[in-house]
């Protein structure tokens, strides 16, 4: 049964086929590799001069490709999760370290600020970015769009402090864990 492994390059274990994106191409659409590289040139909005002047590829700056708008949609979701994953971390932290030890003590801004936002940075994440309908979740980051920039805000404001909070390479990690979670698995 033929298998095969793409990273930044690829090699298919039935026929043995090896090489980079170029060879790809070509073997995929049946074609040399200049054409293979002019058609990706052209599929990813890359200027390039067939007669091969450098001059032309020197100038030519690195073009990202367009995002649909449910693409756009879906990284503006998985960005307003990550910045309440990351702000919910950082007030259990908070929550935590600047606990008021004896009576007498006057409570530490931060640990206020993380008896006032957790909850609500708990029903945030568990009903709505998680569990919320697709129309839900859309409506929330439109809506939210300058509170999550703030929470951003404030996040950066704790690092440069010393405290630290995750990362967002732990974003679906966490999504799938707290899903799980609500589940009962």
């Amino acid at each position: 049964m033929p298998s095969m492994k793409v990273d930044r390059r690829f090699h298919c274990f039935g026929c043995q086929a090896d090489g980079d994106v170029i060879d790809f191409t070509a073997k995929l659409f049946d074609m040399n590799s200049k054409g293979a590289a002019v058609k990706l040139a052209a599929d990813f909005g890359i200027p390039y001069d067939v007669n091969g002047s450098r001059a032309v590829r020197a100038r030519a700056a690195p073009v990202r490709p367009r995002l649909s708008p449910a693409q756009q949609a879906r990284q503006d979701e998985d960005r307003c999760f990550r910045v309440y994953c990351d702000y919910l971390h950082l007030l259990e932290g908070w929550k935590t370290e600047y606990r008021l030890r004896t009576p007498e003590e006057e409570p530490d801004r931060r640990f206020v600020e993380a008896c006032q936002r957790l909850d609500y940075v708990r029903y945030v994440l568990d009903d709505i970015l998680l569990t919320g309908t697709e129309h839900e979740r859309t409506e929330f980051v439109e809506a939210h769009r300058e509170e999550v920039k703030r929470i951003e805000q404030r996040i950066a404001e704790s690092t440069t402090h010393g405290t630290t909070t995750c990362t967002g390479a732990d974003n679906q990690a966490q999504r799938t864990h707290t899903a799980s979670e609500r589940k009962g698995v």
